[in-house]
């Protein structure tokens, strides 16, 4: 039976759709899930995120061959498929071992998607329509965020599987509309010269540490980079069963409690984001540099307060403030790092950045990890000693320091 394709707009849309319902409804309560029906250790949680981080690193390159030399669409479907095939096994046999080997299965999914997903439709609608396309798909990920996390709620009260279970089908669904329906009609095999492979990778990191080598506020960029890789782990993973394990939730069951947390940290953001907005000039570097120190300090504190405390309204309080201050800094660094990256180097850099990152998860997430099954609070105060070093390299940063002009010939000299 052969089924007409849709317009390549509309794929993109309820692919997003499809996509944002079903992450929605899956992380709102794995943490929950992995904790009371798999049983996982602070260990082990966080030893999950470390093989999905390590799983991308390792998998980026081979699977990128797909995409850039037979086919986006095919790409994409592969990947869409195996991430919902890594959930369908979590949910169906909740046990450590195959909790992490989905990882791995979930990492190898993502690689066949990344990139591949907004390559395709660049190619299907053409780079003027690119920005438009790429607004609504944003706007359609904050309106399924709330829908998401009730939905999960309601499913988890239930059967804390089923949000797994439910979550996963709508990618499998997914998965079949886009094989039906999915277009490919502008796609171009990539030039072997422009493909990435580890040889390409080796030789980003050679010339993104030639280039830093003439820059201190490129040093200090990358230097945040890996710190925050450091910290992050130990907390995405951790600060659901701190309140689990050391406070007494009352009123409501863990679930709905952190549906009620996930839908006001939403609202909250919205409003500060738009406040951040219409306050901030994001083109004074002077400004931007305040505006990150601060948050950066407030996260910091946050971390320590949340570590620390024993009254739970305290430590929710603490927990926002850091999650808040977390979202606002993410495009704010984003902003920063370019308006101090030369734009010759510029994609060898954020490269090396997105890197060092990677590399400062897998690093960082196993030990904190083990201080974790020691002590829950031990490992977020570590976590604020390790983010800490990045106040003293944005105050660095922000000197009005003139630097020479870098040129990646120049660099490789």
């Amino acid at each position: 039976m052969n089924f007409r394709k849709w317009d390549a707009y509309r794929v993109y849309v309820v692919r997003t759709a499809l996509d944002a319902l079903a992450g929605s409804i899956i992380w709102t309560t794995m943490m929950v899930f992995q904790i009371q029906v798999v049983h996982m250790t602070a260990l082990e949680l966080v030893l999950a995120g470390t093989i999905m981080e390590a799983s991308i690193f390792i998998f980026e390159i081979p699977t990128g061959v797909v995409a850039d030399v037979f086919s986006r669409r095919l790409s994409i479907i592969i990947g869409f498929a195996l991430i919902g095939m890594a959930y369908l096994l979590i949910g169906f046999i909740p046990v450590v071992g195959v909790v992490l080997g989905a990882q791995v299965l979930w990492g190898l999914g993502y690689t066949f998607t990344s990139g591949a997903s907004d390559a395709w439709i660049v190619d299907e609608v053409g780079e003027e329509r690119t920005g438009e396309v790429f607004l609504r798909g944003s706007q359609i990920y904050r309106m399924l965020g709330i829908p998401g996390i009730i939905i999960s709620v309601i499913l988890a009260s239930i059967d804390l599987r089923l949000p797994v279970l439910v979550g996963a089908s709508l990618y499998v669904t997914m998965t079949i509309f886009m094989i039906l329906f999915m277009p490919e009609t502008g796609f171009k095999p990539t030039p072997r010269e422009d493909r990435s492979t580890f040889r390409h990778m080796i030789e980003t990191f050679r010339d993104g540490a030639r280039v830093m080598r003439r820059s201190p506020t490129l040093l200090s960029i990358m230097a945040i980079g890996l710190f925050v890789g450091l910290y992050s782990e130990a907390w995405d993973r951790l600060w659901q069963l701190h309140l689990i394990t050391n406070f007494s939730l009352p009123w409501f069951t863990p679930v709905v409690w952190f549906g009620i947390i996930d839908i006001i940290l939403m609202l909250i953001g919205i409003v500060a984001s738009e406040i951040l907005r219409r306050r901030l000039n994001m083109n004074n570097h002077v400004s931007l540099t305040r505006a990150l120190w601060w948050m950066t300090a407030f996260m910091v504190g946050g971390l320590i307060v949340y570590g620390l405390t024993q009254n739970l309204v305290v430590a929710i309080v603490a927990m926002m403030v850091f999650s808040t201050m977390r979202g606002l800094t993410g495009p704010l660094f984003g902003t920063w790092s370019n308006q101090h990256i030369p734009s010759d180097v510029r994609a060898t850099v954020l490269s090396l950045q997105s890197q060092t990152d990677a590399i400062g998860q897998m690093v960082g997430g196993p030990p904190l990890g083990k201080v974790g099954e020691i002590s829950l609070r031990a490992a977020f105060l570590c976590s604020a000693a390790i983010l800490s070093p990045t106040l003293y390299l944005l105050r660095r940063a922000g000197r009005p320091v003139e630097e020479p002009q870098i040129e990646m010939e120049a660099a490789e000299a």
